[in-house]
């Protein structure tokens, strides 16, 4: 791939792109961390159910609640490497696919190194995905450990056990976190997909992704009744 054939018009939204998903990853896990989300909202509630988890006697229902989460990420990290094995398929036969989309009205001509470039891109963007859904399955294990070794209901009322809850809900906001980023690279990919047919659709598609984002993330609707739900765990 050589730059010289990639144009300014691409490299300017990509370097546009870049800007945007990391402005706005600082802007809302960063700058507005402890601002009402869905994410600290569900934080407290998180504390909650750690706390309602010190006493029961038996916390099969927690496990169960915890293999859920897992298996939500599992499919999701699965489906990454899906992803990533079809679109190095497609890296290795661009001279096909170029030539499959050539007639394909509305669909800006691109040189053969403009497409390695939108290819990597995608690659890059759900390798991230990847990792963070790895991650984010690490620490659900970690955290059903912590369910393992949480103190029995009659030490449920003492300082050390409110502690233990608080940081074990700490460690799943942790692990949320995490998938809630790669969902967020899923959202960009979807924007990067609109490079393919111009690269000003791009540019705007991506505009778009943060704006549905930052709406699902700090003023939906499922937001405001999470928030009205109370909550029996303390915000930190």
């Amino acid at each position: 791939m050589h730059m010289s054939n990639i144009s300014l018009i691409n490299l300017a939204v990509l370097g546009w792109f870049l800007v945007v998903w990391n402005g706005y990853t600082f802007y809302a896990d960063h700058f507005k961390r402890n601002s009402r989300s869905l994410l600290t909202v569900m934080r407290k509630h998180r504390q909650g159910w750690m706390q309602q988890m010190l006493h029961r006697d038996v916390r099969i229902v927690d496990t169960t609640i915890m293999s859920a989460l897992m298996r939500s990420v599992g499919l999701f990290s699965s489906t990454t490497l899906l992803i990533l094995a079809g679109l190095l398929a497609i890296l290795g036969s661009l001279d096909k696919v170029q030539a499959l989309v050539r007639d394909i009205p509305y669909v800006v001509i691109a040189t053969h190194a403009e497409w390695e470039l939108k290819i990597l891109v995608l690659i890059v963007i759900f390798v991230y995905a990847f990792f963070k859904f790895a991650w984010s399955l690490r620490q659900f294990n970690y955290s059903i450990t912590l369910i393992g070794a949480a103190p029995p209901p009659s030490q449920a009322e003492s300082s050390d056990a409110q502690a233990f809850a608080v940081g074990a809900a700490e460690v799943i906001a942790l692990a949320v976190s995490n998938f809630n980023r790669g969902m967020r690279a899923y959202y960009f990919a979807l924007a990067a997909l609109s490079w393919f047919l111009h690269p000003l659709l791009f540019s705007v598609s991506t505009l778009w992704v943060v704006a549905v984002v930052y709406r699902r993330e700090f003023r939906s609707h499922t937001l405001g009744f999470l928030d009205g739900i109370p909550g029996t765990g303390t915000q930190t």
